[in-house]
């Protein structure tokens, strides 16, 4: 079955589930819930960036071409692809967005298969403010 995209709400639907993860306080639950919750921040991230990039104009490419589409993209790659691609009306935003190297720095799809005690609760704290931000920017528009 093909799926439509909704990258909107799929961004807030995120969110909320990264930010249930982040606060569980049950027994066992963290620090394992917390690194779940920063993969789930940066996809977040990348949902919020690409419904940026919808609201500037940009459409994904045809299915050929997937390799060298950032929709297709995750982060630090998606922030290295909008470099080249970003047009419209919120293209110096979203440049802006990419050129900054501080958000979501150093994450990385690769870490949903790393032991939790890699995945930095400093860097999921910054995760987590980085897609708060990116959301909010989001709903500007």
């Amino acid at each position: 079955m093909a799926y439509s995209n909704d990258y909107q709400n799929s961004a807030r639907r995120h969110l909320k589930a990264a930010d249930a993860l982040y606060s569980l306080n049950t027994a066992g639950a963290q620090p394992g819930a917390k690194a779940v919750a920063g993969y789930l921040y940066g996809l977040t991230g990348e949902l919020a960036l690409k419904q940026m990039m919808i609201q500037s104009g940009m459409r994904p490419l045809a299915s050929e071409q997937r390799r060298n589409d950032p929709y297709y993209k995750h982060f630090p790659e998606l922030k290295t692809f909008l470099l080249d691609t970003a047009k419209g009306r919120r293209s110096g935003e979203l440049l802006h967005l990419a050129r900054n190297t501080q958000i979501f720095k150093g994450w990385h799809t690769d870490m949903r298969y790393a032991p939790t005690q890699e995945v930095s609760a400093v860097c999921v704290d910054g995760w987590q403010a980085d897609a708060k931000k990116l959301v909010g920017q989001m709903e500007e528009q």
